[in-house]
Protein backbone atom coordinates (compact mmCIF):
# COMPACT_ATOMS: atom_id res chain seq x y z
CA UNK A 1 0.00 0.00 0.00
CA UNK A 2 2.85 2.46 0.79
CA UNK A 3 4.23 2.22 -2.74
CA UNK A 4 0.78 2.88 -4.21
CA UNK A 5 0.24 5.98 -2.05
CA UNK A 6 3.65 7.41 -2.99
CA UNK A 7 3.09 6.64 -6.68
CA UNK A 8 -0.39 8.22 -6.52
CA UNK A 9 1.12 11.31 -4.84
CA UNK A 10 3.68 11.77 -7.62
CA UNK A 11 1.18 11.01 -10.40
CA UNK A 12 -1.01 13.79 -8.96
CA UNK A 13 2.02 16.10 -8.87
CA UNK A 14 2.76 15.47 -12.54
CA UNK A 15 -0.93 15.98 -13.40
CA UNK A 16 -1.01 19.28 -11.50
CA UNK A 17 -3.82 17.86 -9.34
CA UNK A 18 -3.38 19.54 -5.96
CA UNK A 19 -6.52 17.98 -4.48
CA UNK A 20 -5.33 14.47 -5.35
CA UNK A 21 -1.93 15.21 -3.79
CA UNK A 22 -3.57 16.50 -0.61
CA UNK A 23 -5.79 13.40 -0.48
CA UNK A 24 -2.63 11.30 -0.05
CA UNK A 25 -1.64 13.21 3.09
CA UNK A 26 -2.66 12.84 6.72
CA UNK A 27 -4.33 15.95 8.20
CA UNK A 28 -1.26 16.65 10.36
CA UNK A 29 1.37 15.94 7.68
CA UNK A 30 4.83 17.34 8.39
CA UNK A 31 6.46 18.94 5.35
CA UNK A 32 10.22 19.28 5.73
CA UNK A 33 11.38 21.74 3.08
CA UNK A 34 14.85 21.60 1.52
CA UNK A 35 15.52 25.19 2.64
CA UNK A 36 13.18 26.47 5.32
CA UNK A 37 10.94 25.65 8.23
CA UNK A 38 8.80 22.56 8.80
CA UNK A 39 5.19 23.13 7.75
CA UNK A 40 2.52 21.16 9.59
CA UNK A 41 -0.90 20.29 8.18
CA UNK A 42 -2.65 20.01 4.84
CA UNK A 43 -3.55 23.71 4.77
CA UNK A 44 0.12 24.76 4.95
CA UNK A 45 1.04 22.09 2.40
CA UNK A 46 -1.67 23.38 0.06
CA UNK A 47 -0.38 26.94 0.44
CA UNK A 48 3.11 25.71 -0.45
CA UNK A 49 1.77 23.95 -3.55
CA UNK A 50 -0.06 27.10 -4.69
CA UNK A 51 3.14 29.12 -4.30
CA UNK A 52 5.15 26.54 -6.22
CA UNK A 53 2.56 26.42 -9.02
CA UNK A 54 2.80 30.21 -9.33
CA UNK A 55 6.62 30.26 -9.59
CA UNK A 56 7.45 26.94 -11.26
CA UNK A 57 6.17 24.46 -13.81
CA UNK A 58 7.66 21.03 -13.11
CA UNK A 59 7.42 17.45 -14.28
CA UNK A 60 9.16 14.58 -12.53
CA UNK A 61 10.80 11.83 -14.57
CA UNK A 62 13.06 8.83 -14.03
CA UNK A 63 11.10 8.02 -10.86
CA UNK A 64 12.25 5.14 -8.66
CA UNK A 65 10.20 4.43 -5.50
CA UNK A 66 11.47 2.45 -2.51
CA UNK A 67 9.46 1.26 0.52
CA UNK A 68 10.30 -0.67 3.66
CA UNK A 69 8.70 -4.05 4.34
CA UNK A 70 6.37 -2.61 6.99
CA UNK A 71 5.00 0.06 4.64
CA UNK A 72 5.76 2.83 7.13
CA UNK A 73 8.66 4.47 5.29
CA UNK A 74 9.37 5.23 1.67
CA UNK A 75 11.64 7.18 -0.62
CA UNK A 76 11.78 8.26 -4.24
CA UNK A 77 14.58 9.39 -6.50
CA UNK A 78 13.74 11.40 -9.61
CA UNK A 79 14.67 14.20 -11.99
CA UNK A 80 12.86 17.54 -11.77
CA UNK A 81 12.36 19.03 -15.24
CA UNK A 82 11.18 22.57 -14.75
CA UNK A 83 10.56 26.09 -15.95
CA UNK A 84 11.06 29.05 -13.64
CA UNK A 85 7.94 31.16 -14.35
CA UNK A 86 7.83 33.88 -11.68
CA UNK A 87 10.55 35.22 -9.41
CA UNK A 88 10.59 33.52 -6.01
CA UNK A 89 11.57 35.61 -2.99
CA UNK A 90 15.33 35.71 -2.41
CA UNK A 91 16.13 33.81 -5.61
CA UNK A 92 17.36 34.92 -9.05
CA UNK A 93 14.94 36.72 -11.37
CA UNK A 94 12.66 34.43 -13.37
CA UNK A 95 12.79 34.76 -17.14
CA UNK A 96 11.33 31.42 -18.18
CA UNK A 97 14.60 29.55 -17.58
CA UNK A 98 14.50 25.77 -17.73
CA UNK A 99 16.32 23.41 -15.41
CA UNK A 100 16.92 19.71 -14.88
CA UNK A 101 17.70 18.75 -11.30
CA UNK A 102 18.17 15.43 -9.51
CA UNK A 103 16.09 15.24 -6.32
CA UNK A 104 14.82 12.84 -3.71
CA UNK A 105 11.92 12.62 -1.30
CA UNK A 106 11.49 10.65 1.91
CA UNK A 107 8.16 9.68 3.43
CA UNK A 108 6.64 8.35 6.62
CA UNK A 109 3.24 6.66 6.25
CA UNK A 110 0.47 5.56 8.58
CA UNK A 111 -3.00 4.17 7.90
CA UNK A 112 -2.63 4.61 4.14
CA UNK A 113 -1.61 8.27 4.29
CA UNK A 114 1.65 10.19 4.12
CA UNK A 115 2.48 11.70 7.51
CA UNK A 116 5.89 13.21 6.60
CA UNK A 117 7.38 14.52 3.36
CA UNK A 118 11.04 15.51 3.11
CA UNK A 119 12.45 16.66 -0.24
CA UNK A 120 16.11 17.31 -1.02
CA UNK A 121 17.77 18.85 -4.05
CA UNK A 122 20.94 20.83 -4.68
CA UNK A 123 19.87 24.47 -4.43
CA UNK A 124 23.30 25.74 -5.58
CA UNK A 125 22.97 23.63 -8.76
CA UNK A 126 19.46 25.02 -9.39
CA UNK A 127 20.70 28.62 -8.91
CA UNK A 128 23.58 27.95 -11.32
CA UNK A 129 21.15 26.62 -13.93
CA UNK A 130 18.75 29.58 -13.75
CA UNK A 131 21.35 32.38 -13.35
Amino acid sequence: MAREVIERYFAAFNAGDTEAMLACLSPDVEHHVNEGQIRVGKVKFGEFLAHMDHCYSEQLTDMVVFVNDEGTRGAAEFIVNGTYKATDSGLPEARGQTYRLPAGSFFSLKDGHITRVVTYYNLADWIRQVS
